[in-house]
């Protein structure tokens, strides 16, 4: 069965993203199993890593949500599902999904489905649209989270006979190991950033948008250093704008009210994100809208650092609270800071358990592996 099948898969864009990755690492997990593997984007950043032996790539403009070019995406997708004789159809974003349930009902493929967010929804029309994502035979939501949010939001439009299961987004845990960090590159990285490691260093991944929470962090380093009389700490906000210029001088004029442009950084990019986290001490992830899945908590825990994720969302199922990390209540700056404050004070032993058992969590449940694994049995099963 396995070397019978073909599996295609459509995103948007191939960038760095949790879906990008996600569609990535099935792409080449595929092959070494004994099967084919197909991918249709527009194009983006991590293409150029995809190996062309063993994954074959298709472009098309299926990040458009214009109604006629997502048909004519359809029908050209129905010629390469024809001549490639491909099994399943494995879409991964909205407009792209209604080009690939066309073709799939053309075809007679069978059709898959990954709900990675929550989409917002504020007319029925937007939720019409939406509900291409659980219009397939196989709908896989990326955690608990994600499968309740479906069960809540589009139970008019789930058919009984398809199938809905939670497969846990998955990362390369051999990526984010600390041990594959030298300390030279360490060294080189605090230089870039302009930091001497006399103090500790809290570090904020993630694009500069409202909803990941930069203010309510940056209210809740203000705090911690009142309480503490103080500066006790690095801070490093590390993430680009994507344009959104008027949002980044908002958080730089926070920084300047708050008298904190020597102690916190701003950092647009960084290529090797676990020597991001490996330099760093404690990293937080501050939402203020749940998180499907969450990868920062996943990644900062893979890495052995504490993490100070919000309550909300892929957190509360990714971080052991008191255990692998700390959850505060989401969009609080009080609550951040003091989490900050408890977890700048715990000793050096109590850290390095909390670190043994972020990893110890990310390996057992949410390696890239296991998630591979699971999604290519329930490809398996799909067809059978």
């Amino acid at each position: 069965m396995s070397s019978n099948l073909k599996v295609l898969q459509v995103i948007p864009k191939l960038g760095y993203g949790g879906a990008e990755t996600g569609c990535y690492d099935i792409a080449h997990y595929l092959p070494e199993n004994g099967c084919k593997s197909f991918i249709v984007t527009s194009g983006g950043e991590l293409l150029k890593f995809v190996d062309k032996n063993k994954v074959k790539v298709f472009r098309l403009p299926v990040q458009s949500k214009n109604p006629i070019l997502i048909l004519i995406n359809a029908i050209i997708l129905t010629f390469i599902i024809l001549i490639n004789n491909i099994s399943i159809i494995h879409a991964r974003s909205r407009a792209p999904a209604w080009s690939c349930l066309i073709a799939s009902k053309i075809t007679s493929r069978k059709f898959v489905t990954t709900f990675h967010g929550t989409y917002n929804f504020k007319s029925n029309l937007k939720k019409l649209y939406n509900s291409v994502m659980v219009r397939s035979d196989l709908i896989i939501a990326g955690s608990n989270f994600i499968f309740s949010h479906i069960k809540e939001n589009y139970s008019n439009y789930l058919n009984q006979k398809k199938k809905l299961l939670v497969v846990f987004r998955g990362i390369n845990v051999d990526y984010f190991d600390p041990t594959t960090k030298l300390e030279n590159e360490e060294k080189k990285l605090l230089k870039q950033w302009e930091i001497e490691k006399d103090k500790k260093i809290i570090l904020l991944p993630g694009r500069l948008t409202t909803w990941k929470g930069q203010e309510v962090f940056i209210e809740a380093i203000n705090l911690a250093n009142i309480e503490l009389g103080y500066e006790a700490f690095y801070a490093v906000i590390l993430g680009s704008d994507q344009g959104r210029d008027l949002y980044k001088k908002k958080l730089i004029r926070l920084s300047e009210q708050y008298r904190l442009t020597k102690q916190l950084r701003f950092i647009d990019h960084c290529k090797d994100m676990a020597l991001a986290y490996k330099v760093s001490d404690i990293i937080v992830s501050a939402s203020i809208e749940p998180e499907a899945f969450g990868r920062v908590s996943v990644e900062a825990q893979s890495m052995e650092k504490p993490i100070i994720a919000s309550n909300i969302g892929g957190s509360n199922e990714t971080v052991i609270d008191e255990k692998t990390g700390y959850l505060f209540k989401a969009g609080d700056a009080k609550s951040l800071s003091q989490k900050i404050l408890k977890t700048l004070t715990i000793n050096e032993t109590q850290l390095k358990l909390i670190g043994v058992e972020g990893r110890k969590n990310i390996v057992q449940k949410f390696n890239v592996e296991k998630m591979c694994f699971s999604t290519y049995s329930e490809y398996k099963r799909l067809i059978n």
